[in-house]
């Protein structure tokens, strides 16, 4: 605790006093519209526009970059660097651009859009959508300020594929990595670990946006350093509020908390290698645990089991035969082992990450129950960064992960569950998942509800037998913030990752 203390100490009066001197004296002298402390759980790993790498990047970029779409504090679709869009009559898609510019204060044109997709549909860029890009046949820029998106079949997603905040449009010609982006907020300074400081983009193409005039993003790793900061005044809005602090932010008068349900935890594997190779053995992982020991002991109640595909149970394509799928029942978990070939069980690496606490819970419940079975587990308790690293080249035996679908369609869970797309951590490893894959084409050309439900349905039963992924629980996500900050939303349900969007609406008040 006194390491807390002093961390804050030291965070709370530098930034007072200007001590801080890469943040100059913007953090010193508040502009108009006020300078937001905001607390980030990670340190960007990187700053790869198209690259995955968790929710605090993800934050990052939406403040830097925008999309041709994303969505609003609705959860409905909305036009960013793209004012409409719609399909015509060769089933083309076809977008016409906003007047907006970059930190530069170059015109966004559809050379640039073209250039993005051209980049990103690239397989040795290895970017998060990557595979849904490649299957744009042609793009055509017939003026610009408008794109036209050919593809071989129709595809009623694709609008959805450009509101992701890893699919953000770069300027033709700028690394991958650019910190130039149209975004509401422009990156200022860097202090590499530790902050970074943001200030408001006059050129921004919404008027009377941005309402802060800079964001201060300071890393706050531990989970609890995090919300005594936000308790002590340090920060003014904080993400990932830890599960076991909900009940006091939310009891505390100069708080407010914005909590949603949306985001799951579930087991990935590696597939290019015995013994996760076999199905057998990732179905009786998947019936070895009980999810209710997780809700309580990561989540502190704060969640729910998930014993099938992450579809919410509102959601039109949800299929109640399913919920039980992967129910808790470990005498059928032995059988599965014996029959895969491993009766007395072995022993397995297993990744998570200690910086994060609902990781660490989830992987030491698991570990405990998967043992009871004969599964013998070591943990691998990285930083983010490093775990993120490790996922991505395969470097583990099964992991833990937490994330959400891209959306809250079931196509928004391609990036979870498709194997064909390449490598990358939120999904298994080197697993091809071939009649997934064609219901998941069969899903995207689909236009009718009725027939992408029962497409759905059979591509939750195929899952469910072959178990590319093992939902574990789902889990309430949650912002704390002060209670003078305004027009932060957290978006609802698998959204809720996109939530930094709401931040050029933020303002003190």
């Amino acid at each position: 605790m006194t390491n807390g203390l002093n961390r804050r100490h030291f965070l709370a009066t530098s930034l007072a006093a200007g001590g801080l001197g890469f943040l100059g004296t913007r953090a010193a002298l508040a502009q108009e519209g006020g300078t937001l402390r905001f607390a980030l759980s990670a340190f960007p790993p990187n700053f790869e526009a198209w690259t995955s790498t968790g929710t605090a990047a993800g934050t990052i970029k939406l403040l830097m970059h925008r999309g041709l779409l994303s969505y609003g504090p609705d959860g409905m679709l909305r036009g960013e660097l793209a004012e409409s869009w719609e399909t015509d009559a060769e089933g083309a898609w076809v977008f016409k651009l906003r007047e907006a510019k970059w930190h530069d204060g170059s015109p966004v044109t559809a050379e640039d859009v073209a250039w993005t997709i051209a980049e990103v549909a690239n397989p040795d860029n290895a970017a998060f959508r990557q595979g849904q890009l490649a299957m744009i046949t042609a793009v055509e820029t017939p003026d610009a300020r408008t794109v036209r998106m050919v593809t071989e079949e129709p595809l009623a997603v694709l609008p959805g594929w450009f509101a992701h905040y890893h699919m953000p449009i770069l300027k033709k010609g700028e690394p991958k990595d650019t910190q130039i982006g149209a975004g509401p907020f422009m990156l200022d300074a860097i202090d590499r670990g530790v902050s970074l400081s943001l200030k408001a983009f006059d050129g921004y193409y919404k008027e009377g946006l941005p309402k802060l005039a800079g964001i201060q993003a300071i890393v706050y790793a531990d989970e609890n350093l995090r919300v005594a900061a936000l308790q002590a005044g340090d920060v003014d809005l904080a993400e990932y509020v830890p599960w076991q602090a909900m009940d006091q932010v939310e009891t505390d008068s100069a708080l407010k908390l914005d909590v949603v349900d949306g985001p799951f935890m579930y087991l990935t594997f590696n597939g290019s290698r015995a013994p996760f190779d076999n199905p057998l053995v990732r179905r009786a992982a998947a019936h070895a645990i009980n999810r209710a020991d997780i809700v309580a002991a990561a989540f502190f109640g704060r969640g729910g089991a998930l014993e099938h595909l992450p579809i919410a149970e509102g959601s039109e394509f949800y299929n109640a035969e399913f919920a039980n799928a992967w129910n808790y029942d470990p005498e059928k978990a032995k059988a599965l082992l014996a029959e895969a070939g491993y009766p007395d069980g072995f022993d397995c690496t297993m990744l998570s990450t200690a910086q994060y606490g609902m990781h660490q819970s989830t992987a030491e419940v698991c570990q405990a129950y998967l043992s009871m079975i004969g599964i013998n587990v070591t943990l691998d308790l990285p930083e983010w960064s490093s775990r993120v690293q490790k996922g991505n080249e395969g470097q583990y035996d099964l992991a833990i992960m937490g994330t959400t679908a891209d959306n809250n369609d079931p196509d928004g869970l391609v990036s979870v569950v498709d194997g064909s797309l390449p490598n990358n951590f939120v999904r298994s490893f080197g697993m091809p998942t071939p009649e997934i894959t064609a219901l998941f084409a069969r899903g995207r050309a689909a236009f009718d509800p009725a027939e992408r439900q029962a497409i759905y349905r059979e591509l939750e039963q195929v899952a469910i037998d072959t178990a590319p992924i093992v939902g574990l629980a789902w889990r309430a996500q949650g912002y704390g913030m002060k209670s003078n900050v305004n027009g932060f939303a957290n978006l609802p349900g698998q959204l809720t990752f996109y939530s930094g969007i709401t931040l050029e609406e933020t303002f003190f008040g």
